[in-house]
Protein backbone atom coordinates (compact mmCIF):
# COMPACT_ATOMS: atom_id res chain seq x y z
CA UNK A 1 0.00 0.00 0.00
CA UNK A 2 1.24 3.38 -1.29
CA UNK A 3 2.09 5.91 1.67
CA UNK A 4 2.54 9.55 0.89
CA UNK A 5 3.88 10.44 4.30
CA UNK A 6 6.95 8.16 3.49
CA UNK A 7 8.04 9.94 0.31
CA UNK A 8 7.27 13.11 1.73
CA UNK A 9 10.29 15.53 2.33
CA UNK A 10 10.55 18.61 4.31
CA UNK A 11 12.70 21.75 3.48
CA UNK A 12 13.87 24.29 5.46
CA UNK A 13 13.06 27.65 4.46
CA UNK A 14 15.79 29.95 5.20
CA UNK A 15 15.42 33.39 7.40
CA UNK A 16 15.03 35.47 4.09
CA UNK A 17 11.63 33.39 4.09
CA UNK A 18 9.95 31.69 0.37
CA UNK A 19 11.20 33.25 -2.37
CA UNK A 20 7.59 33.79 -3.36
CA UNK A 21 6.88 36.21 -0.14
CA UNK A 22 9.71 38.51 -1.17
CA UNK A 23 8.24 38.69 -4.67
CA UNK A 24 5.13 39.91 -3.34
CA UNK A 25 6.63 42.94 -1.39
CA UNK A 26 8.74 43.29 -4.41
CA UNK A 27 6.11 43.49 -6.80
CA UNK A 28 3.88 46.30 -4.50
CA UNK A 29 7.07 48.07 -4.10
CA UNK A 30 7.16 48.05 -7.69
CA UNK A 31 3.93 48.99 -8.41
CA UNK A 32 4.40 51.71 -5.76
CA UNK A 33 7.47 53.35 -6.87
CA UNK A 34 6.33 53.54 -11.15
CA UNK A 35 2.51 55.17 -9.95
CA UNK A 36 2.22 58.42 -11.18
CA UNK A 37 -0.31 59.81 -8.39
CA UNK A 38 1.76 58.23 -5.68
CA UNK A 39 5.20 59.61 -6.36
CA UNK A 40 3.89 63.12 -6.85
CA UNK A 41 1.85 63.32 -3.48
CA UNK A 42 4.66 61.51 -1.60
CA UNK A 43 6.90 64.33 -2.34
CA UNK A 44 4.21 66.96 -1.30
CA UNK A 45 3.52 64.94 1.40
CA UNK A 46 -0.04 63.64 1.21
CA UNK A 47 0.22 60.66 3.30
CA UNK A 48 -2.91 60.21 4.15
CA UNK A 49 -4.09 61.07 -0.06
CA UNK A 50 -1.84 58.08 -0.82
CA UNK A 51 -2.80 55.82 2.10
CA UNK A 52 -6.47 56.35 0.90
CA UNK A 53 -5.89 55.67 -2.74
CA UNK A 54 -3.97 52.71 -1.91
CA UNK A 55 -7.06 51.30 -0.08
CA UNK A 56 -8.94 52.16 -2.93
CA UNK A 57 -7.02 51.56 -6.04
CA UNK A 58 -4.36 48.75 -5.26
CA UNK A 59 -5.27 46.71 -2.05
CA UNK A 60 -7.96 43.49 -2.31
CA UNK A 61 -8.01 43.27 -5.82
CA UNK A 62 -8.68 40.06 -7.78
CA UNK A 63 -4.70 39.49 -9.32
CA UNK A 64 -3.31 39.71 -6.09
CA UNK A 65 -5.54 40.74 -3.03
CA UNK A 66 -2.61 42.72 -1.96
CA UNK A 67 -3.37 44.00 2.30
CA UNK A 68 -1.19 45.28 5.00
CA UNK A 69 -1.77 41.47 6.64
CA UNK A 70 -0.27 39.95 3.34
CA UNK A 71 2.56 42.25 3.03
CA UNK A 72 3.30 42.11 7.06
CA UNK A 73 3.41 37.90 6.78
CA UNK A 74 5.48 38.39 3.24
CA UNK A 75 7.87 40.42 5.53
CA UNK A 76 7.94 37.78 8.46
CA UNK A 77 7.15 41.05 10.74
CA UNK A 78 6.20 39.95 14.25
CA UNK A 79 4.13 43.14 14.67
CA UNK A 80 1.19 45.50 13.09
CA UNK A 81 2.32 46.74 10.35
CA UNK A 82 1.31 50.71 9.00
CA UNK A 83 0.77 51.57 5.67
CA UNK A 84 3.22 55.07 6.42
CA UNK A 85 5.79 52.32 7.30
CA UNK A 86 5.44 50.84 4.23
CA UNK A 87 6.01 53.79 1.78
CA UNK A 88 8.76 54.90 4.12
CA UNK A 89 10.56 52.10 3.50
CA UNK A 90 9.47 51.81 -0.38
CA UNK A 91 10.94 55.39 -0.94
CA UNK A 92 14.04 55.13 1.46
CA UNK A 93 13.13 56.82 4.72
CA UNK A 94 13.44 53.86 6.43
CA UNK A 95 15.52 50.85 5.63
CA UNK A 96 14.08 48.72 7.19
CA UNK A 97 10.54 47.87 9.39
CA UNK A 98 11.90 47.63 13.26
CA UNK A 99 10.86 44.37 15.04
CA UNK A 100 8.86 44.78 17.93
CA UNK A 101 11.53 44.18 20.31
CA UNK A 102 12.99 46.80 18.05
CA UNK A 103 10.25 49.29 18.88
CA UNK A 104 9.98 48.42 22.67
CA UNK A 105 13.48 49.14 23.03
CA UNK A 106 12.96 52.67 21.70
CA UNK A 107 9.96 53.46 24.35
CA UNK A 108 11.97 52.73 26.59
CA UNK A 109 14.80 54.82 25.87
CA UNK A 110 12.00 57.23 25.35
CA UNK A 111 10.62 56.97 28.56
CA UNK A 112 14.54 56.79 30.10
CA UNK A 113 15.36 59.81 28.60
CA UNK A 114 12.37 61.71 30.01
CA UNK A 115 12.88 60.45 33.77
CA UNK A 116 16.39 59.01 34.14
CA UNK A 117 17.32 61.18 36.32
CA UNK A 118 15.06 60.53 38.45
CA UNK A 119 16.38 58.60 41.57
CA UNK A 120 13.48 56.47 42.22
CA UNK A 121 13.41 55.54 38.28
CA UNK A 122 17.23 55.48 38.24
CA UNK A 123 18.08 52.52 40.65
CA UNK A 124 15.06 50.34 38.95
CA UNK A 125 15.70 50.91 35.59
CA UNK A 126 16.10 46.86 34.31
CA UNK A 127 12.76 46.27 36.31
CA UNK A 128 10.93 49.25 34.41
CA UNK A 129 12.24 48.09 31.56
CA UNK A 130 10.65 44.26 32.46
CA UNK A 131 7.75 45.67 33.27
CA UNK A 132 7.30 48.35 30.31
CA UNK A 133 7.63 45.06 27.96
CA UNK A 134 5.62 43.04 29.75
CA UNK A 135 2.80 46.03 30.20
CA UNK A 136 2.72 46.64 26.68
CA UNK A 137 2.70 43.20 25.57
CA UNK A 138 0.18 41.59 27.69
CA UNK A 139 -3.49 42.33 28.72
CA UNK A 140 -3.65 40.25 31.40
CA UNK A 141 -0.75 42.44 32.91
CA UNK A 142 -2.70 45.35 32.27
CA UNK A 143 -5.94 44.04 33.64
CA UNK A 144 -4.31 43.61 37.16
CA UNK A 145 -2.63 46.51 37.44
CA UNK A 146 -5.85 48.29 36.52
CA UNK A 147 -8.30 46.39 39.11
CA UNK A 148 -5.54 46.11 41.15
CA UNK A 149 -5.77 42.39 41.70
CA UNK A 150 -1.93 41.66 42.00
CA UNK A 151 -2.63 38.20 43.53
CA UNK A 152 -2.61 36.92 39.80
CA UNK A 153 0.35 37.74 39.71
CA UNK A 154 1.44 35.09 41.71
CA UNK A 155 0.48 32.70 38.40
CA UNK A 156 2.10 34.42 35.76
CA UNK A 157 5.05 33.78 33.92
CA UNK A 158 5.56 37.32 32.49
CA UNK A 159 5.84 39.83 35.22
CA UNK A 160 5.23 38.22 39.07
CA UNK A 161 4.87 39.62 42.95
CA UNK A 162 8.11 39.84 43.18
CA UNK A 163 8.82 42.15 40.10
CA UNK A 164 6.13 44.45 41.16
CA UNK A 165 7.68 44.11 44.78
CA UNK A 166 10.96 45.26 43.13
CA UNK A 167 9.12 47.38 41.02
CA UNK A 168 7.45 49.76 43.92
CA UNK A 169 7.39 53.61 43.55
CA UNK A 170 7.86 54.42 39.82
CA UNK A 171 4.48 52.28 38.49
CA UNK A 172 2.19 54.72 38.31
CA UNK A 173 4.74 56.82 36.19
CA UNK A 174 5.35 53.93 33.92
CA UNK A 175 1.61 53.25 33.38
CA UNK A 176 0.80 56.62 33.09
CA UNK A 177 3.54 57.54 30.28
CA UNK A 178 2.83 54.41 28.55
CA UNK A 179 -1.38 54.97 28.51
CA UNK A 180 -0.59 58.75 27.32
CA UNK A 181 2.27 58.05 24.76
CA UNK A 182 2.44 54.63 23.80
CA UNK A 183 -0.07 52.99 20.79
CA UNK A 184 -0.47 49.56 22.22
CA UNK A 185 -2.22 48.68 19.01
CA UNK A 186 1.29 48.98 16.56
CA UNK A 187 2.28 46.00 18.76
CA UNK A 188 -0.04 43.49 17.93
Amino acid sequence: MYDPLKTMREMQVGIEGMKIDRKLFEKFEEQVKSDKFIKDNFDKGNMEEIEEYIKTKLFDKPEEYINLDKLRRAIKLDRRLTLKEVLQKIFGIIKSFKSKEELLDDEFEKFTSIYGNNPEVAKRLYIIKHFMKAYILNAEIREIMETKEFSKLATNPMFNQQDLKELNGPKPLVINYIKDYIPLNKFT
